[in-house]
């Protein structure tokens, strides 16, 4: 399999050098290599009409840093430039295919495209200025603000996004018909193979910032209703109440990102009480890691 790693440092420095036409640099020449990713997710590279939406509003309910916020723009390339992060993101990847590829696991596609994207740091403050997105074969992308926080775990988030490439390789998402217990396991394995690859320190603050006690309560609460279905009422088991606020979803009394956390502790704990690894647990099915975690008994 092909890694392509697109130079977006280039790009960003072509795009805020230019006094017009940013966003239709951001569109079709940063975003067009991505197209068949977007129209998976429907969306289009430029709406039919004004204001509609498209890319560009896309990635910025994502996170991703406004094309006209110039600033913020080179002093965070400048910082990825000087810790080699697109260099980082090459090799990341061709240590995940080869870990996976030694278990005979791999992403079912003749390539694999990666684009490292600023992130708004304001947007992304709980999430602590990084995130990605990996649920199309072929495709991951991954935004970041660089601090002290994120800079170490920019390895990490990528393998967590590379481990979302495998499982849908293998695996079909069904976005009204996915359940809590399913987007718990795809979450949980995605974090319990970055910490496989990189060490639990590593882990992100979706799996991190929720406390023993909000956890066990978290367990509690998303025991009765492993079987709701559908994206956006699972979204707000998985994201918490804050973000099913922002976004118009009904609040469940959760913590942000509860569902991360819960999912990371299902993985680990039918990992342990199975002997089983990470590779073999991604073959298996939601009913197989939920029904034997023994974290719902």
């Amino acid at each position: 399999m092909k890694i392509i790693v697109e130079n977006t440092m280039e790009q960003y420095e072509t795009m805020f050098a230019m006094t017009e036409g940013r966003e239709d640099y951001f569109r079709y020449t940063m975003m067009k290599p991505f197209e068949p990713m977007w129209k998976t997710i429907q969306v289009p590279l430029q709406a039919k009409q004004h204001g509609g939406y498209d890319v560009l509003m896309a990635v910025d309910m994502l996170g991703y840093m406004p094309v006209f916020e110039e600033e913020k723009g080179w002093e965070a390339i400048a910082k990825l430039k000087e810790i080699n992060a697109l260099q980082t993101a090459e090799a990341t990847l061709r240590l995940c295919v080869e870990r996976m590829k030694k278990k005979d696991i791999e992403v079912k596609t003749n390539e694999l495209r990666f684009g490292l994207y600023i992130a708004n740091p304001e947007k992304l403050k709980l999430q602590k200025g990084y995130c990605g997105f990996g649920g199309i074969p072929g495709f991951i992308h991954v935004s970041i603000f660089p601090n002290s926080y994120n800079i170490p775990r920019l390895p990490a988030v990528i393998a967590h996004e590379f481990h979302h490439n495998i499982r849908f390789s293998y695996f079909d998402w069904d976005h009204g018909n996915v359940t809590v217990g399913d987007y718990l396991v795809i979450e949980g394995l995605a974090e319990s193979f970055a910490k496989e690859l990189y060490g639990e320190h590593l882990l992100g603050p979706w799996v991190t910032s929720i406390d023993k006690d909000d956890l066990l309560y978290s367990l509690d609460v998303i025991k009765e209703n492993l079987d709701v279905k559908g994206f956006a009422e699972v979204s707000s088991y998985m994201f918490g109440d804050v973000f099913a606020k922002e976004q118009g979803y009904s609040p469940v009394g959760l913590s942000p990102f509860a569902g991360y956390a819960v999912g990371y502790e299902v993985v680990q704990s039918f990992m342990r009480e199975n002997s089983i690894g990470i590779a073999e647990a991604t073959l298996l099915s939601t009913k197989d890691i939920i029904g034997n975690c023994r974290l719902f008994e």
